[in-house]
């Protein structure tokens, strides 16, 4: 191991200058993220140049050797956050217990955690800022633990164009947060720990997005479930996901597959084949609806600043801005940009003059955009000057202002299939080709080249790009994907129909036109021999949906093209007045099945007005069914006698009879239209409260159950402490038995009731025990020594607290040491120690006997001796000589110093005595004690 990981690691930021990391990692772990962090670093290069985040649920109760335990594992750096610590490169940082954390600016800023707030969610908390601080070069990794924590901030990494990593579910000690954040559909891998490390690094060193890495780490089935699937959901909803990448698809289905559990493929497609609700879970699933208001907030900032005011600026007052949407899922981007070009006209004093059209192919999500009511959490990229200018507060959150709906058209559109809008300012797709087929994307791509205007804008999705046609765009801001449409030009034909010649490219069967149906089948010939065989003056040939077929005799000259696109139906080219003659005749004709002639019908041919009789005649090829129309303007003085069996009417009197059916028939419609109003509007009011009580109710459980799971977490990480404390007690307990074996005293721990609890060998033959023994009263026992008061004097410990102790002699006479000893602590017994004292005891005789003889050797000796402490210099013993000879008592002598010898009268022979030693001899006088 280095240096560096012995004691305490210092702050990054203490470097003299701060170098912040490519990309930053933040890993989300709970219950049974040790291991998985440990396999995960174990595997991790020291010099990857990322820097690690570790976030994970710490009991506030104990303290984490989280730091430890990893840099055992790896040699990168581990330091345990402080406040406004530098991110630095090849470095892991750790959140401390009881704190909260978020990333601002490349530095970690800890909060106290409020133990009044209950359930927290740090993970989602940490990764919502380091997808804002970070953007695309934030990196998710959600490993083992319980609950859902982590899930939500996902959400904001994959917004931003970041990567999100969980962990397999097999692997995970606890599944309950990989399977979590699988289920949202935002996780591009799921990988054992110890892959994770590579990946990140394919990632980083191959600039690979997420979805091609994605695309790499996904295997395609390779049986006909699939196709079945796929097939399925073309037959029910006319959506062709053939078009989407295969990895896309089996990610959605496997997510599919986990929440409905325990299913196999062939499983799931019988269920997608019979069930409805889960063939429409799966539906929704693969579009992918990810979006939010101002998604991106540095590309939604070029976009207001270069290219809104470019788009406002260009235009007359009298020109109105068309801005397409595709793919806007439940329709915050498209409000986003409207929001943005209403502040552009605000800023320029113009009148909002714009027509944003937003397409999506889930009718679901356009009913939830068209109705333009948002929770508070789905409005959090919205100012709050937007705020208060654009939306009204509602008591289900906020509607979008009428005049900002006003601005926005929903539709049903499929960006491949459907033809393009035209004559487009700006087109935003973001996110959105990325799940498509390279082949659907150059289609696509097109598709927007051919719908804008020269010098209209395109914005993409952080992941994207114009691809084959990028030389068509010049850049405005690479980082936010904004092109600008160079020249109009005709794109080849392999790059704007890409897939036409692939069958499986329709999402559905093209309908064609039923004259063009009956022209292979010979019928239009039919149809000509009929007319010929009728009319030969002006006259138009209509289909059952009243599209022009044929013109003829000069009949064009009553037909009007108007700019922009032609209707389909041949009406709306036709003069007001005329054209509700022929409405009126056609359907008297097609009602009678018979020749309904009108006279007096004035009509616009050019720039002459003039009277003419108009014919309708049903015209049936092959069946009574009448399939076509014929409709014959004649003019007055050339029209031809009249058939007994045409219908003949006044037009005037037609006219007239006409509009007051209409009129009568909405008259009844709207007073229809008002009941069912106010029929919806009551069960709307009920529905409205019994949804608002049951989202009541599903918030309480789910708060409880992120309760529970928030206990259960803190219980499994006390049950980890206590196991490892349990192996500490297990060692210790072993010590403290090899000590007792090895050991010659007797001991008995007795409990409060006198049962055996522990004894050591030494004792056990003093009362006969066996290891079964334990448990069982002391008193059941019969002892070898003589104590028959031992059960009484235990008690008497235990009541008193009082130890006792007493010799006690053995069957063999041997003496022994009796000791009754209480617990101490919050445990009650005694500890009963026996100890062989026999050898004390022959140890104490021999010593008092050697006393004895070196007593009388000192008594009777004929040389003077004194006993003196060698600091105080205090006479402590003298023998029967020396006071013989001094003539004192012995009780005059012990206790004095040398200098009250000295003084006293017999100082002459006293300093005789001592002028006779020398220094030497004084040190050896000295030494007697």
């Amino acid at each position: 191991m280095n240096d560096q990981h012995e004691g305490p690691s210092e702050p990054p930021q203490a470097a003299a200058e701060h170098n912040p990391p490519d990309h930053i990692v933040g890993i989300g772990a709970s219950a049974g993220g040790l291991e998985a962090l440990e396999r995960l670093f174990a595997k991790m290069p020291s010099d990857s140049g990322l820097a690690f985040v570790v976030v994970q649920h710490l009991s506030p109760d104990f303290k984490s050797h989280m730091d430890e335990l990893l840099r055992r594992v790896t040699e990168i750096p581990v330091h345990l956050v402080e406040d406004g610590v530098a991110v630095e490169p090849n470095s892991i940082y750790l959140i401390p217990a009881k704190k909260e954390m978020i990333i601002s600016d490349g530095r970690l800023l800890l909060t106290d955690k409020d133990p009044e707030r209950g359930l927290t969610m740090p993970i989602d908390s940490f990764l919502r800022s380091l997808a804002q601080d970070a953007g695309r070069h934030a990196i998710a990794v959600i490993l083992s633990g319980t609950g859902s924590d982590g899930s939500r901030g996902i959400e904001f990494v994959k917004e931003a164009g970041g990567l999100v990593v969980a962990q397999s579910e097999e692997t995970a000690k606890f599944d309950g947060m990989p399977a979590s954040a699988v289920r949202t559909g935002f996780v591009d891998l799921v990988l054992p720990p110890e892959s994770i490390p590579e990946a990140l690094q394919q990632y980083v060193n191959g600039s690979l997005s997420p979805e091609q890495l994605r695309d790499q780490d996904t295997t395609v089935p390779e049986d006909d479930h699939a196709e079945r699937i796929l097939h399925v959901l073309r037959k029910e909803y006319g959506l062709d996901f053939s078009y989407y990448k295969p990895s896309t698809v089996v990610r959605r289905t496997e997510r599919r597959m986990a929440m409905v559990q325990g299913r196999t493929l062939e499983e799931y497609t019988s269920l997608v084949e019979d069930d409805p609700a889960e063939l429409d879970a799966l539906y929704r699933d693969l579009l992918i609806g990810v979006t939010s208001f101002f998604r991106d907030d540095h590309a939604f900032q070029v976009l207001g600043e270069e290219v809104i005011p470019e788009i406002v600026s260009s235009t007359n007052a009298t020109d109105e801005v068309r801005v397409w949407v595709a793919g806007c899922a439940t329709g915050e981007e498209a409000y986003s940009v409207a929001m943005a070009f209403h502040d552009e006209f605000e800023r320029q004093n113009r009148n909002p003059n714009l027509k944003i059209f937003a397409t999506d192919v889930h009718r679901g999500s356009l009913d939830f955009a068209s109705a333009g009511v948002y929770p508070e959490d789905r409005l959090e990229g919205v100012s709050r000057e937007r705020l208060a200018e654009y939306f009204v507060a509602t008591s289900d959150g906020y509607r979008v202002s009428p005049t900002l709906r006003k601005s926005v058209v929903f539709a049903p559109h499929n960006v491949v299939s459907d033809a393009p809008f035209t004559k487009l300012d700006l087109v935003t797709c973001r996110n959105l080709l990325i799940y498509l087929q390279p082949a659907a994307q150059s289609k696509v791509l097109s598709l927007f080249h051919f719908a804008l205007r020269k010098g209209g804008f395109l914005f993409l999705g952080s992941s994207e790009s114009p691809g084959e046609i990028e030389d068509e765009f010049d850049r405005v801001d690479a980082p936010s994907r904004l092109y600008k449409k160079r020249r109009d030009v005709r794109l080849p034909p392999d790059t704007r129909f890409p897939l036409s010649t692939t069958p499986a490219v329709r999402t559905r069967p093209v309908a064609m036109p039923s004259w063009t149906r009956d022209l292979n089948e010979g019928g239009l010939l039919r149809v000509y021999d009929a007319m010929l065989e009728r009319a030969t003056a002006s006259g138009l040939l209509l289909d059952e949906e009243h599209r022009l077929v044929h013109s003829f005799g000069g009949a064009e000259r009553f037909l009007r093209i108007r700019g922009g696109r032609p209707p389909e139906s041949a009406l709306q080219m036709l003069d007001e007045s005329l054209r509700t003659a022929v409405t009126g005749a056609i359907q008297h004709a097609r009602k009678e099945r018979k020749v309904v002639r009108y006279t007096g019908v004035r009509a616009t041919a050019g720039d002459e007005r003039e009277e003419i009789t108009l014919t309708v005649e049903p015209i049936s090829v092959g069946d009574d069914r009448p399939g076509y129309t014929l409709v014959t303007l004649e003019p007055i003085q050339t029209t031809t006698p009249r058939v007994d069996d045409d219908a003949s009417y006044d037009v005037d009197q037609v006219t007239r009879a006409q509009i007051a059916g209409l009129e009568g028939e909405l008259r009844f419609a709207k007073e229809n239209l008002q009941a069912t109003i106010e029929e919806l509007e009551t069960s709307n009011e009920e529905l409205q409260a019994t949804n608002e009580e049951l989202v009541a109710s599903n918030e309480e459980m789910q708060s409880t159950n992120e309760e529970l799971h928030s206990v259960n977490e803190e219980l499994y990480t006390v049950n980890a402490e206590h196991q490892r404390k349990i192996a500490e007690l297990t060692t210790l307990t072993e010590d403290f038995d090899n000590l007792l074996a090895s050991t010659d005293v007797g001991v008995i721990f007795l409990d409060e009731e006198l049962r055996v609890r522990k004894f050591t060998p030494g004792i056990a033959d003093e009362f006969n025990l066996l290891p079964a023994d334990v448990g069982r009263p002391i008193h059941a026992f019969a002892h070898s020594f003589e104590a028959p008061d031992l059960v009484a004097d235990a008690r008497a410990v235990i009541e008193t607290g009082e130890p006792v102790q007493k010799e006690v002699l053995n069957r063999d006479g041997r003496p022994h040491f009796l000791r009754i000893h209480p617990f101490r602590g919050s445990t009650s017994g005694v500890v009963l120690t026996l100890i062989d004292v026999s050898d004390l005891r022959t140890a104490e005789t021999e010593r008092r006997e050697a006393e004895r003889r070196y007593r009388d050797l000192f008594e009777n000796a004929p040389d003077m001796y004194l006993s003196v402490d060698a600091e105080s210099h205090t006479v402590i013993d003298c023998n029967r000589t020396t006071c013989e000879a001094l003539d004192v008592d012995r009780s005059e002598i012990v206790g004095r110093t040398f200098a009250d010898l000295v003084s006293w009268e017999g100082r002459d022979r006293v300093r005789e005595l001592f002028d006779s030693v020398s220094e030497e001899g004084e040190a050896a006088v000295n030494g007697l004690v």
